[in-house]
């Protein structure tokens, strides 16, 4: 069983930075792919990016290459997710997953946090 905490999320204006952090309980953290996902209001929910267990591998949504990172530190329990030059398309709930597989479709995911609001203002 894992536990997933999302914190980070807030207002910013477009061009702004945000970090989000996702914190996880339990001593198999490691042992997880984990992936960010965001839903905006009316829309399903979309892929934006996911890390390999040991951090060596990532894949990014179209949408936010270049411009978002995500990064893990298995000794905290916890992954990021740095975004950086932030559009209004951005503004979404957004959630972070753990799941045994490297994948982008939401279904390969176990576990899942209760989400954090992001706002781009124009």
């Amino acid at each position: 069983q894992v536990q997933l905490v999302e914190s980070g999320g807030g207002l910013v204006q477009a061009g702004g930075s945000l970090r989000l952090s996702c914190a996880a309980s339990g001593r198999t953290f490691s042992t997880y792919t984990m992936g960010w996902f965001r839903q905006a209001p009316g829309k399903e929910r979309e892929f934006v990016a996911r890390i390999s267990w040991s951090g060596g591998s990532t894949y990014y949504a179209n949408s936010v290459k270049g411009r978002i990172t995500i990064s893990r530190d298995n000794a905290k329990n916890t992954v990021y997710l740095q975004m950086n030059s932030l559009k209004p398309e951005d503004t979404a709930v957004y959630y972070c997953a753990a799941g045994r597989r490297l994948s982008s479709l939401s279904t390969e995911y176990d576990y899942w946090g209760q989400g954090t609001q992001v706002t781009v203002s124009s």
